[in-house]
């Protein structure tokens, strides 16, 4: 019997780390939840004795287990437990007690409010206490059972298996005895259960990126979808400070003449410079198609004051010309309008102040 008893504790052993690995690999995916409290497991069953141990062939034993889930499928036990066996007559009768402590694992299978079987595996001391010899010996065990959720924290716990107790005093000609056991839990859990999962808030559905917009900008993309319609706003939809700025486009003294289109002759020496400046406001206000700007022209104080007012609107006017020439919409500029030698930017008393003050303006219209 030993042998035979010790060959399937083996093998019981090798199957559950299988079928462990089986079951971990097809439901990793998904973890289900568990109860993860420490609980208290008292136990009664019964042995069916090794026929070595000279002693009556079945007896009970009781028990206690300490112990909590670690996994959804995995719970481990600390535990302790006792049996008396009476020694058979032809060998000089008497009593032969066993006390265990020792720890078990036990790996289950099934949802965790079904009736779930498991695979059992444990290690142990033994100290056996007879008329011949008082000792410890190492032991081991195996087996199956089945559990069932109860209540919020009561399981009840049905197991069968086999253990072996390598107790090599007791009979100076026996070496290891290996017995059967049938054995019956009531697991009861500490504490308040805890609280169920809050199921996580569906996603807020997708906003539609082909129609939607704000102030230009796809509103997928918008950091500041508040603003009112007509704000002047950069790429990310916030508000954008334009600055366009004119300064060194200077015009030449007395020109344009009345009539002359061509900018680059009414423009100070050198002209492109002046060109430049006024190609960077044209790529400026097509990168920020919502700005709208004011044209103005503006003279130095030579001259007569309705001479001056004529020659500023003509400078007001050929840069309008130069700006809707290259692109820029006319419904984006306002005038062109003049303001005469009125609001200088320079001293007129110079002619490098007076050369300033012969300017155009985009004034930004927020």
């Amino acid at each position: 019997m030993k042998r035979k008893g010790l060959y399937f504790l083996i093998a019981l052993a090798l199957g559950g780390v299988s079928a462990a690995h089986a079951q971990d690999g097809t439901s990793s995916a998904a973890t289900p939840t568990y109860d993860g409290r420490w609980y208290i497991a008292p136990t009664v069953g019964g042995y069916y004795n090794d026929t070595d141990r000279n002693t009556n062939s079945r007896q009970v034993y009781y028990g206690l287990g300490v112990g909590r889930f670690f996994a959804p499928n995995l719970s481990v036990d600390l535990f302790i437990d006792r049996t008396k066996r009476d020694i058979d007559r032809k060998v000089g009768g008497g009593t032969w007690s066993n006390n265990s402590y020792g720890v078990a694992a036990r790996y289950y299978f099934g949802a965790w409010d079904s009736w779930r079987p498991y695979l059992l595996g444990g290690v142990m001391g033994s100290y056996h206490h007879n008329r011949v010899d008082n000792d410890w010996a190492p032991a081991a065990e195996g087996g199956v059972g089945i559990s069932k959720t109860i209540t919020d924290s009561t399981d009840f716990r049905a197991e069968a298996g086999y253990r072996y107790d390598w107790d090599d005093k007791t009979q100076p000609k026996k070496n290891g005895y290996g017995d059967w056991f049938l054995g019956f839990s009531v697991v009861s859990r500490f504490g308040a259960p805890a609280a169920a999962p809050v199921a996580a808030a569906p996603p807020p559905a997708a906003p539609d990126c082909s129609k939607q917009f704000r102030n230009g900008v796809n509103l997928c993309d918008n950091k500041c979808p508040d603003l009112p319609e007509g704000t002047i706003v950069g790429p990310d939809g916030c508000p954008q400070k334009v600055v366009i700025d004119l300064r060194g486009v200077n015009f030449k003294f007395d020109r344009p003449k009345k009539g002359e289109k061509d900018i680059k002759k009414a423009l100070a020496e050198p002209s492109a410079d002046s060109i430049a400046v006024l190609d960077q406001a044209v790529d400026t206000l097509q990168r920020y198609p919502q700005v709208k700007v004011l044209v103005a022209g503006y003279t130095d104080s030579v001259g007569k004051d309705a001479y001056n007012q004529s020659l500023s609107e003509r400078r007001a006017s050929i840069v309008y010309d130069y700006l809707t020439s290259h692109g820029v919409a006319a419904s984006r500029l306002e005038g062109p309008i003049g303001h005469g030698k009125g609001d200088p930017i320079d001293s007129n008393d110079t002619d490098a102040g007076r050369a300033r003050n012969r300017r155009t303006e985009l004034q930004v219209q927020q």
